[in-house]
């Protein structure tokens, strides 16, 4: 038998602990992680892209557990009332080849990109920025919000999304969090939510390479949370921003990232300092005050091996009988796979004459 993590129960696990903490336990796994880098097979992610999307298998292992991710990415999806990205995952032990725990990953994806981001943002952004804006209000955007607003003491909160629906509903749901100290400014434009801000996140959706932040917006000091470049064709800064003689520019996997990051628009020379050499002190994060951080968050599969193992690990922990599936057969002698898949049926000369019949219907030609 195999864990199994569904919707309910990851709504369960979070809501028992919190959004914030949970995000920020999450964060610590993932660091703990990335500091043994070196343990981890590594390789870009496998994208089939098609004209409205792009569908994903994300595999990692440290030699002792593996796992994968499927996940797409579909920006259209919301016009048809479903979202934008949906995921699983699969927990496995390296010695046997076992499934340990197959999972929801939707919600656990959102919050393992919160994390990941609050967790580069604490070492990038300078200690005392309190102002952040928030371009994109979907499905992503609450829970870079949490993450910010506890990790790093974001105070005010700038949004602003080319559909208004879209900050109402985030300025909805963060009121009715209740976060305290937050406060909340709803912007007319990009230029105006970035106005002031320490910290700009952006997480838009559209597949295209588009003009989110532009070099006039960025002022010296800034930190640069590039989330919703993560497929190839698809950027959201101007290029000239990342060429900005004071700019910093981190990346989680720079394979990756250079078919699918801000810097597929760059050359392959261009340098890049990777997270886990920041978070091992080999690499500065940020150089001075008036440096521009920027994070070049795609999305690898090291977060995602982080998350799983959290979930596993936890869902054992708070429940005495987790939930299993039978997604392996169990056998009595393991050569007898053929056996065991009968086991439970008569002979096929025994069946009930309406069972046979049923049974041999499709093989009739005519």
């Amino acid at each position: 038998m195999v864990d199994y993590i569904g919707v309910e129960r990851v709504q369960e696990l979070v809501t028992r602990i919190g959004p914030a903490r949970f995000i920020e336990a999450l964060a610590h796994e993932i660091e703990s992680d990335y500091r043994r880098w070196r343990e981890f097979d590594k390789s870009p992610r496998h994208a089939t892209h098609s004209p409205v999307g792009v569908i994903e298998l994300m595999p990692t292992s440290d030699g002792r557990l593996y796992s994968f991710k499927y996940v797409n990415g579909h920006p259209k999806n919301t016009a048809e009332g479903l979202l934008t990205v949906t995921a699983f995952g699969v927990l496995a032990d390296v010695e046997t080849g076992y499934p340990l725990l197959l999972s929801e990953l939707t919600f656990t994806t959102a919050l393992r990109t919160a994390a990941m981001s609050a967790l580069a943002a604490r070492r990038m952004a300078r200690p005392a920025s309190r102002v952040m804006a928030l371009i994109g209000n979907g499905a992503q955007s609450e829970f870079q919000a949490v993450a910010f607003h506890h990790m790093l003491g974001i105070r005010e909160l700038r949004l602003y999304d080319t559909d208004p629906r879209a900050m109402q509903k985030l300025d909805r749901n963060l009121l009715r969090l209740g976060l305290q100290g937050l406060t909340i400014v709803r912007c007319a434009s990009t230029a105006e939510a970035v106005q002031g801000a320490d910290i700009v996140t952006t997480v838009t959706a559209d597949k295209r390479n588009a003009l989110i932040l532009t070099p006039e917006m960025v002022r010296p000091g800034m930190h640069l949370n590039a989330v919703g470049g993560d497929c190839p064709g698809k950027t959201e800064l101007h290029p000239d921003i990342l060429r900005r003689p004071d700019a910093r520019i981190i990346v989680e996997f720079e394979p990756q990232c250079r078919i699918e990051g801000e810097i597929q628009q760059l050359g392959a020379e261009f340098p890049v300092t990777e997270l886990t050499d920041v978070l091992a002190g080999k690499s500065p994060a940020r150089a001075s005050d008036r440096e521009v951080t920027i994070f070049d968050s795609v999305g690898f599969a090291l977060t995602d091996f982080s998350a799983l193992r959290y979930l596993y690990r936890l869902n054992r922990e708070q429940r005495t009988a987790p939930e299993e599936i039978d997604l392996v057969p169990e056998l009595d002698d393991p050569k007898d796979l053929f056996g065991q898949l009968e086991k439970n049926h008569p002979p096929a000369g025994r069946w009930p004459v309406t069972e046979r019949l049923q049974a041999t219907a499709g093989q009739v030609r005519t």
